[in-house]
Protein backbone atom coordinates (compact mmCIF):
# COMPACT_ATOMS: atom_id res chain seq x y z
CA UNK A 1 0.00 0.00 0.00
CA UNK A 2 1.72 3.18 -1.20
CA UNK A 3 -0.14 5.48 1.14
CA UNK A 4 0.46 7.14 4.47
CA UNK A 5 -2.46 6.45 6.77
CA UNK A 6 -3.84 9.02 9.18
CA UNK A 7 -6.20 8.23 12.04
CA UNK A 8 -8.50 10.88 13.47
CA UNK A 9 -9.15 9.50 16.94
CA UNK A 10 -6.99 6.79 18.48
CA UNK A 11 -9.54 4.83 20.51
CA UNK A 12 -9.82 1.07 20.82
CA UNK A 13 -11.09 0.41 17.29
CA UNK A 14 -8.46 2.65 15.71
CA UNK A 15 -5.78 1.00 17.83
CA UNK A 16 -6.95 -2.43 16.64
CA UNK A 17 -6.83 -1.34 12.99
CA UNK A 18 -3.34 0.10 13.42
CA UNK A 19 -2.04 -3.10 14.98
CA UNK A 20 -3.67 -5.25 12.32
CA UNK A 21 -2.26 -3.42 9.32
CA UNK A 22 1.19 -3.22 10.91
CA UNK A 23 1.29 -6.86 12.02
CA UNK A 24 0.17 -8.02 8.59
CA UNK A 25 2.91 -6.00 6.90
CA UNK A 26 0.63 -3.64 4.98
CA UNK A 27 2.46 -0.60 6.37
CA UNK A 28 5.26 0.16 8.78
CA UNK A 29 4.61 2.12 12.02
CA UNK A 30 6.36 5.13 10.48
CA UNK A 31 3.71 5.25 7.74
CA UNK A 32 0.92 5.95 10.25
CA UNK A 33 0.07 9.19 12.03
CA UNK A 34 -2.72 9.38 14.61
CA UNK A 35 -4.57 12.44 15.86
CA UNK A 36 -5.78 12.18 19.46
CA UNK A 37 -6.76 14.93 21.90
CA UNK A 38 -6.07 13.00 25.12
CA UNK A 39 -2.35 13.25 26.00
CA UNK A 40 -2.26 9.98 27.94
CA UNK A 41 -3.78 8.14 25.00
CA UNK A 42 -1.26 9.66 22.61
CA UNK A 43 1.58 8.50 24.83
CA UNK A 44 0.11 5.01 25.06
CA UNK A 45 -0.32 4.67 21.28
CA UNK A 46 3.21 5.91 20.59
CA UNK A 47 4.77 3.65 23.21
CA UNK A 48 2.85 0.47 22.38
CA UNK A 49 2.52 0.71 18.59
CA UNK A 50 5.34 3.05 17.64
CA UNK A 51 3.33 5.41 15.44
CA UNK A 52 3.55 9.19 15.38
CA UNK A 53 0.78 10.93 17.32
CA UNK A 54 -0.41 14.51 17.46
CA UNK A 55 -3.20 16.62 18.94
CA UNK A 56 -3.57 18.41 15.59
CA UNK A 57 -6.05 16.82 13.17
CA UNK A 58 -5.03 19.27 10.45
CA UNK A 59 -1.48 17.92 10.61
CA UNK A 60 -2.92 14.42 10.10
CA UNK A 61 -4.87 15.59 7.04
CA UNK A 62 -1.78 17.24 5.57
CA UNK A 63 0.46 14.26 6.30
CA UNK A 64 -1.71 11.41 4.97
CA UNK A 65 -3.80 10.69 1.89
CA UNK A 66 -5.86 7.94 3.56
CA UNK A 67 -7.80 9.19 6.59
CA UNK A 68 -9.62 6.90 9.03
CA UNK A 69 -12.34 8.64 11.02
CA UNK A 70 -12.35 6.89 14.39
CA UNK A 71 -14.13 9.48 16.54
CA UNK A 72 -17.46 9.02 18.29
CA UNK A 73 -20.45 9.80 16.04
CA UNK A 74 -21.56 12.82 18.09
CA UNK A 75 -18.19 14.52 17.51
CA UNK A 76 -17.99 13.79 13.79
CA UNK A 77 -19.73 16.95 12.46
CA UNK A 78 -17.31 19.20 14.34
CA UNK A 79 -14.31 17.13 13.28
CA UNK A 80 -15.38 17.11 9.62
CA UNK A 81 -15.89 20.86 9.71
CA UNK A 82 -12.31 21.33 10.85
CA UNK A 83 -10.97 18.93 8.23
CA UNK A 84 -12.98 20.26 5.28
CA UNK A 85 -10.48 22.91 4.09
CA UNK A 86 -7.64 20.39 4.16
CA UNK A 87 -9.18 17.40 2.35
CA UNK A 88 -9.58 17.12 -1.43
CA UNK A 89 -10.08 14.59 -4.20
CA UNK A 90 -6.64 13.11 -3.46
CA UNK A 91 -7.87 11.90 -0.08
CA UNK A 92 -9.68 8.67 0.72
CA UNK A 93 -11.74 9.00 3.90
CA UNK A 94 -12.74 5.81 5.70
CA UNK A 95 -15.38 6.29 8.40
CA UNK A 96 -15.94 3.75 11.16
CA UNK A 97 -18.36 6.07 12.99
CA UNK A 98 -21.48 4.02 13.70
CA UNK A 99 -24.73 5.16 12.13
CA UNK A 100 -23.35 8.14 10.17
CA UNK A 101 -24.44 7.92 6.55
CA UNK A 102 -22.15 8.50 3.59
CA UNK A 103 -24.21 11.38 2.22
CA UNK A 104 -23.81 13.27 5.51
CA UNK A 105 -20.04 12.78 5.51
CA UNK A 106 -19.78 13.86 1.87
CA UNK A 107 -21.92 16.94 2.54
CA UNK A 108 -19.46 18.05 5.22
CA UNK A 109 -16.46 17.77 2.89
CA UNK A 110 -15.39 19.36 -0.39
CA UNK A 111 -16.83 17.84 -3.57
CA UNK A 112 -14.72 14.99 -4.91
CA UNK A 113 -13.41 13.63 -1.61
CA UNK A 114 -13.60 9.83 -1.76
CA UNK A 115 -15.54 8.30 1.14
CA UNK A 116 -16.05 4.70 2.24
CA UNK A 117 -18.16 3.81 5.27
CA UNK A 118 -17.14 0.75 7.29
CA UNK A 119 -19.16 -1.14 9.90
CA UNK A 120 -16.67 -3.25 11.88
CA UNK A 121 -17.49 -5.03 15.13
CA UNK A 122 -15.94 -5.45 18.56
CA UNK A 123 -13.81 -8.54 17.70
CA UNK A 124 -11.75 -6.15 15.58
CA UNK A 125 -9.87 -5.71 18.87
CA UNK A 126 -8.59 -9.30 18.55
CA UNK A 127 -8.18 -9.11 14.74
CA UNK A 128 -11.31 -11.19 14.13
CA UNK A 129 -13.77 -8.63 12.84
CA UNK A 130 -16.78 -9.39 10.67
CA UNK A 131 -17.32 -6.17 8.74
CA UNK A 132 -19.30 -4.62 5.93
CA UNK A 133 -18.42 -1.51 3.97
CA UNK A 134 -20.13 0.74 1.43
CA UNK A 135 -18.73 2.96 -1.30
CA UNK A 136 -19.27 6.70 -1.49
CA UNK A 137 -20.06 8.70 -4.60
CA UNK A 138 -16.46 9.27 -5.67
CA UNK A 139 -14.81 6.12 -4.26
CA UNK A 140 -13.01 3.97 -6.83
CA UNK A 141 -12.37 0.28 -7.36
CA UNK A 142 -8.81 0.85 -6.14
CA UNK A 143 -10.21 2.43 -2.96
CA UNK A 144 -12.38 -0.65 -2.39
CA UNK A 145 -9.34 -2.87 -2.81
CA UNK A 146 -7.45 -0.77 -0.25
CA UNK A 147 -10.25 -1.04 2.31
CA UNK A 148 -10.64 -4.77 1.63
CA UNK A 149 -6.92 -5.26 2.25
CA UNK A 150 -7.07 -3.34 5.53
CA UNK A 151 -10.11 -5.22 6.80
CA UNK A 152 -8.86 -8.62 5.61
CA UNK A 153 -5.82 -8.05 7.82
CA UNK A 154 -8.21 -7.92 10.77
CA UNK A 155 -10.85 -10.53 9.86
CA UNK A 156 -13.35 -10.69 7.00
CA UNK A 157 -15.31 -8.00 5.17
CA UNK A 158 -17.90 -7.61 2.41
CA UNK A 159 -18.59 -4.68 0.11
CA UNK A 160 -22.34 -4.01 0.21
CA UNK A 161 -24.90 -1.36 -0.71
CA UNK A 162 -25.10 1.13 2.13
CA UNK A 163 -28.69 0.28 3.05
CA UNK A 164 -27.52 -3.23 4.00
CA UNK A 165 -25.10 -1.88 6.61
CA UNK A 166 -28.05 -1.74 9.02
CA UNK A 167 -28.38 -5.51 8.59
CA UNK A 168 -24.62 -5.85 9.13
CA UNK A 169 -25.03 -3.82 12.32
CA UNK A 170 -27.84 -6.09 13.52
CA UNK A 171 -25.95 -9.28 12.73
CA UNK A 172 -22.20 -8.79 13.22
CA UNK A 173 -22.30 -5.42 14.97
CA UNK A 174 -24.65 -6.46 17.76
CA UNK A 175 -24.04 -10.19 17.31
CA UNK A 176 -21.02 -10.44 19.64
CA UNK A 177 -23.24 -9.43 22.58
CA UNK A 178 -25.69 -12.18 21.65
CA UNK A 179 -22.85 -14.70 21.43
CA UNK A 180 -21.46 -13.58 24.80
CA UNK A 181 -24.87 -14.35 26.31
CA UNK A 182 -24.74 -17.79 24.68
CA UNK A 183 -21.23 -18.42 26.04
CA UNK A 184 -22.30 -17.31 29.51
CA UNK A 185 -25.40 -19.53 29.38
CA UNK A 186 -23.40 -22.55 28.21
CA UNK A 187 -20.93 -21.96 31.03
CA UNK A 188 -23.77 -21.69 33.54
CA UNK A 189 -25.03 -25.02 32.26
CA UNK A 190 -21.59 -26.50 32.81
CA UNK A 191 -21.53 -25.16 36.37
CA UNK A 192 -25.01 -26.59 36.92
CA UNK A 193 -23.64 -29.95 35.79
CA UNK A 194 -20.74 -29.69 38.26
CA UNK A 195 -17.85 -27.98 36.44
CA UNK A 196 -15.74 -25.27 38.12
CA UNK A 197 -16.69 -21.80 36.85
CA UNK A 198 -13.35 -21.01 35.19
CA UNK A 199 -13.26 -24.36 33.43
CA UNK A 200 -16.86 -23.99 32.26
CA UNK A 201 -16.24 -20.51 30.78
CA UNK A 202 -13.08 -21.66 29.01
CA UNK A 203 -14.76 -24.75 27.57
CA UNK A 204 -17.81 -22.74 26.47
CA UNK A 205 -15.74 -20.05 24.76
CA UNK A 206 -13.51 -22.59 23.01
CA UNK A 207 -16.58 -24.53 21.91
CA UNK A 208 -18.02 -21.43 20.24
CA UNK A 209 -14.64 -20.57 18.71
CA UNK A 210 -14.15 -24.09 17.37
CA UNK A 211 -17.68 -24.29 16.02
CA UNK A 212 -17.28 -20.97 14.18
CA UNK A 213 -13.95 -22.09 12.75
CA UNK A 214 -15.56 -25.32 11.55
CA UNK A 215 -18.18 -23.34 9.60
CA UNK A 216 -15.60 -21.00 8.06
CA UNK A 217 -12.99 -23.65 7.26
CA UNK A 218 -15.20 -26.45 5.95
CA UNK A 219 -17.73 -24.17 4.16
CA UNK A 220 -20.41 -26.64 5.26
CA UNK A 221 -23.88 -25.38 6.18
CA UNK A 222 -24.26 -25.01 9.97
CA UNK A 223 -27.22 -27.38 9.82
CA UNK A 224 -25.06 -30.10 8.24
CA UNK A 225 -22.42 -29.69 10.93
CA UNK A 226 -25.12 -29.81 13.61
CA UNK A 227 -26.41 -33.08 12.18
CA UNK A 228 -22.88 -34.54 12.38
CA UNK A 229 -22.90 -33.95 16.16
CA UNK A 230 -26.47 -35.06 16.82
CA UNK A 231 -26.40 -38.89 16.91
CA UNK A 232 -29.71 -40.82 16.96
CA UNK A 233 -31.14 -41.01 20.47
CA UNK A 234 -27.97 -39.36 21.81
CA UNK A 235 -27.16 -36.53 24.21
CA UNK A 236 -27.03 -33.74 21.63
CA UNK A 237 -30.43 -34.34 20.07
CA UNK A 238 -31.88 -34.40 23.58
CA UNK A 239 -30.44 -30.94 24.20
CA UNK A 240 -31.50 -29.66 20.79
CA UNK A 241 -35.09 -30.57 21.57
CA UNK A 242 -34.93 -28.24 24.60
CA UNK A 243 -33.42 -25.44 22.50
CA UNK A 244 -36.15 -25.74 19.87
CA UNK A 245 -38.90 -25.96 22.51
CA UNK A 246 -37.60 -22.78 24.15
CA UNK A 247 -37.64 -20.89 20.85
CA UNK A 248 -33.95 -19.98 20.98
CA UNK A 249 -33.59 -19.99 17.19
CA UNK A 250 -36.53 -17.61 16.74
CA UNK A 251 -35.32 -15.34 19.56
CA UNK A 252 -31.91 -14.91 17.91
CA UNK A 253 -33.50 -14.13 14.55
CA UNK A 254 -35.73 -11.53 16.18
CA UNK A 255 -32.77 -10.04 18.07
CA UNK A 256 -30.84 -9.48 14.84
CA UNK A 257 -33.91 -8.03 13.14
CA UNK A 258 -34.59 -5.69 16.07
CA UNK A 259 -30.97 -4.49 16.18
CA UNK A 260 -30.99 -3.84 12.43
CA UNK A 261 -34.25 -1.92 12.72
CA UNK A 262 -32.83 0.20 15.54
CA UNK A 263 -29.70 0.91 13.49
CA UNK A 264 -31.87 2.21 10.67
CA UNK A 265 -33.85 4.41 13.07
CA UNK A 266 -30.70 5.91 14.58
CA UNK A 267 -29.25 6.55 11.13
CA UNK A 268 -32.40 8.37 10.04
CA UNK A 269 -32.28 10.56 13.15
CA UNK A 270 -28.62 11.30 12.51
Amino acid sequence: MEKRIGFIGAGNMSEALMKGIIDSGIVEPGEIIAGEIIPERRDYITQTIGVETTADNILVARSADLIVLGVKPQYLPQVLGGLRPHLNENHLVISIAAGIRINFIESCLKPGVRVIRVMPNQPLMVRATAAGYAMGTHATKADAETVQEILDSNGIAYCLPEHLLDAVTGLSGSGPAFVYVIIEALADGGVLAGLPRDVAISLAAQTVLGSAKSVLDTKKHPGALKDMVASPAGTTIEGLQIIESAGVRGALMEAVEAAARRSKELGEKG
